[in-house]
């Protein structure tokens, strides 16, 4: 793992970040992930891609000041966040979920500044002190964490089967850095978690989208590149 940057760096940023939120369902959650973005200086826009929830997600995003980008059906994440890379006027992109727990503008610029600062091709924010379970899932696999900045031009090399990546996105693209050598680190996001599937589509839904989830991972994991 690279090093956990904690610094916070007075440098003056000149590039525009593009901000792309995937959402499925997220209504009642997503505006406390908006809220802080949403206050950084360092973002120029944000764009919420409302995978085709079936709840409010959209109409909660909108009263925020945000693009909100509607898909008529659920396509998965990769094919959300390739929505709203395309919708995006920046070239600098950061990705960041909708169902996060404790995130703060600081985290969202701390995560921006290293990858400035520290002239990365990808920073990749972690987990830290925010619960046990998500804590310990990213500290054993950080190739999963969905934060994440990153170059528009790394996107496009990663995202050549986006139709079939959904939840292995992630995994391709840490792949994708390690087999091309890219520059990254990990930034810690202190205080950081997220809601679990199972919290929020019951049980056995929960269970189900999970098992899928890590299916899609698994896949691209030792999928050729």
């Amino acid at each position: 793992m690279g090093r956990l940057p904690n610094f916070v760096s007075i440098t003056c940023i000149s590039m525009r970040v593009s901000v792309v939120v995937p959402a499925y369902n997220e209504a009642g959650r997503i505006g406390a992930v908006l809220d802080p973005i949403v206050a950084s200086s360092l973002v120029d826009e944000v764009i919420v891609v409302d995978d085709g929830s079936e709840d409010e997600t959209a109409e909660e995003a909108r009263g925020f000041p945000v693009r909100v980008v509607t898909l008529p059906e659920n396509r998965g994440k990769a094919a959300a966040l390739a929505s709203g890379v395309n919708e995006a006027r920046n070239d600098t992109l950061l990705f960041l979920d909708a169902d996060l727990v404790g995130l703060t503008t600081d985290h969202v610029d701390r995560m921006i500044r290293a990858y400035h600062d520290e002239r990365l091709d990808m920073a990749v924010g972690v987990f830290s002190d925010g619960r046990k379970n998500t804590d310990l899932a990213q500290k054993i696999n950080p190739y999963a964490s969905g934060q994440r900045v990153l170059p528009r031009r790394l996107w496009e090399r990663a995202r050549e089967n986006v139709a079939e990546m959904n939840y292995g996105i992630e995994i391709a693209l840490s792949r994708l850095a390690s087999k091309e050598g890219w520059r990254k680190e990990y930034v810690k996001l202190e205080g950081v978690t997220h809601i679990l599937k199972e919290e929020k589509r019951g049980l056995r839904k929960g269970i189900l989208d999970r098992l899928k989830m890590y299916g899609d991972m698994v896949k691209w994991l030792f999928k050729k590149l």
